[in-house]
């Protein structure tokens, strides 16, 4: 298994729409990076977020998730509360191939400020807009920023493709637009 250099993820970008909108240089005038990297992909922010809150005094239960621990909010900057954390989006779009995971890292500009970005591997044939999870750390609030760079793709392609991939096991975030929330199948036949 190798990581795939930039004029792959271009290619793969091209032929197969496999990262769209797909910004073929990395942009750095006055915003945080993103775009083709050497060997990944800087994917960008969206706009909308849901805020982590404990008003409700709410327990975070995976199996048995409550949206009222959550506020949405839309807008360019987002005010994440001090250690607390945000569920977001990525701008782009991804179609993973079938001999290809994905891993992704927080940029190292955030994670200089206090802020980390979690994301779980990125399997092979899944799709969609990855949510993601952006942890303040600090004691103080922390600001993010739509329309720009929060965390690097790295491309693992394998020697070759897997025999099971997400799509064929109707995983429950295929082809997930905005920010999903924690899901629980319930049989084999549900695609949630």
């Amino acid at each position: 298994m190798g990581i795939m250099p930039d004029h792959w993820i271009r290619q793969k970008a091209k032929e197969d729409k496999m990262i769209e909108p797909f910004s073929e240089k990395l942009s750095t005038n006055g915003v945080i990076s993103y775009g083709l990297s050497s060997y990944g992909y800087d994917a960008r922010l969206d706009h909308d977020f849901m805020i982590f809150t404990n008003v409700y005094n709410a327990v975070v239960d995976p199996k048995n998730f409550d949206q009222n621990a959550f506020v949405k909010f839309t807008g360019d900057v987002c005010v994440i509360p001090p250690n607390s954390f945000v569920l977001a989006q990525t701008k782009e779009y991804f179609k993973i191939p079938n001999d290809v995971l994905v891993v992704c890292l927080g940029k190292s500009t955030y994670a200089r400020c206090g802020l980390i970005v979690n994301v779980t591997p990125l399997e092979p044939g899944w799709e969609g807009q990855v949510t993601l999870e952006i942890s303040n750390t600090t004691p103080l609030p922390a600001k993010v920023y739509a329309g720009e760079g929060i965390a690097q793709f790295l491309f693992l392609k394998g020697d070759s493709a897997c025999e099971v991939t997400y799509a064929a096991r109707a995983g429950k975030y295929m082809g997930q637009r905005g920010v999903t929330l924690p899901r629980l199948k319930k049989d084999a036949s549900e695609a949630a």
